[in-house]
């Protein structure tokens, strides 16, 4: 690491610490107590404001109220911002009216060297989605849904939620929000069946903190969920073709155990909710999908019942 990228690496380890001491920067940085103090003394120079503590344990703390230095970015730092910004403008992300503002400032913020590499990136970088003839247009399909902002930000201020979809409520603890398949989708907690849930934000009319002050604490759901995932009713062996296609494309919540050092074999254990028919009707595709390098162990009567239907259709056809 060049001595430039490790002070400003330095100051942000120090910046994200009440306390911090000599030694802990050379075990985390793997350098000299000499370049340690060396290095401390310069971003002191720079402005940041630490006060050093006297006595056997020593260290430094930042002085709270005080004016930090300005950011600096590495020309390979600059690089990788501009460039994602460029490959996930026409992706259905939240807050897009920001992120041209946030080009501009980014702009503003470098040498006229450095603003004409990213002109040139610009120009000769093209990324799945953007529209080659004009890449800075957005057509409709590339806004994310009305509602993904206030998702967002009701989230951020209460994790226990009531979601309105097709003029019925389900009062909810949100696990994770995440985007799949060019799709946003919430995965919660459902308080009144107390089983996980997934839900399109498409299909969200509207959403805010749930009122309810019955809560289940966020401990006892997660107890809940271990024990509904520990009854695992799908067991599948993948091969090499398979695993190449489970890399391409799986489920969420999937993950491989491989059964060889050359990582040639796997196999793959969870749990499947039959009751669920988006998910039920999802595994049958990807199953599909992953081809016939597969030896199933254990499967759902209703996941096989799906199979069976759909392969009789594509004989039909």
């Amino acid at each position: 690491m060049k001595k430039f990228e490790r002070i400003n690496t330095i100051m942000r380890y120090i910046n994200n610490r009440s306390h911090f001491t000599i030694s802990e920067i050379m075990r985390e940085f793997n350098i000299s107590r000499a370049t340690a103090i060396r290095d401390i003394r310069e971003i002191e120079a720079m402005g940041m404001p630490l006060v050093a503590e006297v006595g056997r344990a020593g260290g430094y703390f930042v002085m709270n109220n005080s004016i930090l230095p300005n950011v600096r970015f590495t020309d390979n730092e600059i690089k990788a911002l501009f460039i994602a910004f460029m490959a996930t403008r026409n992706q259905q992300l939240p807050y897009l009216k920001s992120r041209q503002s946030l080009a501009e400032k980014l702009l503003g913020l470098i040498s006229e060297t450095q603003q004409d590499d990213l002109v040139l990136l610009n120009r000769i970088l093209l990324f799945e989605g953007t529209n080659p003839n004009n890449p800075d247009l957005l057509e409709l399909s590339d806004l994310p849904h009305p509602m993904l902002e206030k998702l967002i930000q009701t989230i951020l201020l209460d994790s226990y939620l009531l979601l309105t979809i097709k003029e019925q409520q389900y009062s909810i603890y949100l696990l994770r929000l995440y985007h799949e398949k060019g799709l946003w989708f919430i995965e919660g907690f459902d308080l009144k069946e107390e089983r996980r849930r997934i839900f399109a934000v498409d299909n969200l009319i509207d959403i805010e903190p749930s009122s309810s002050k019955k809560r289940i604490s966020k401990k006892k759901i997660l107890e809940k969920l271990n024990k509904q995932e520990e009854a695992i009713n799908f067991i599948l062996e993948l091969g090499p073709r398979a695993i190449a296609q489970f890399k391409k494309y799986h489920p969420l919540k999937f993950s491989l155990s491989y059964t060889n050092p050359f990582q040639t074999t796997a196999v793959l254990k969870t749990f499947i909710d039959t009751n669920n028919v988006e998910e039920l009707a999802e595994i049958t595709n990807w199953l599909l999908f992953l081809g016939k390098d597969i030896k199933v162990k254990e499967m759902p009567s209703k996941v096989l019942e799906n199979l069976q239907e759909v392969l009789c259709l594509y004989k039909e056809s």
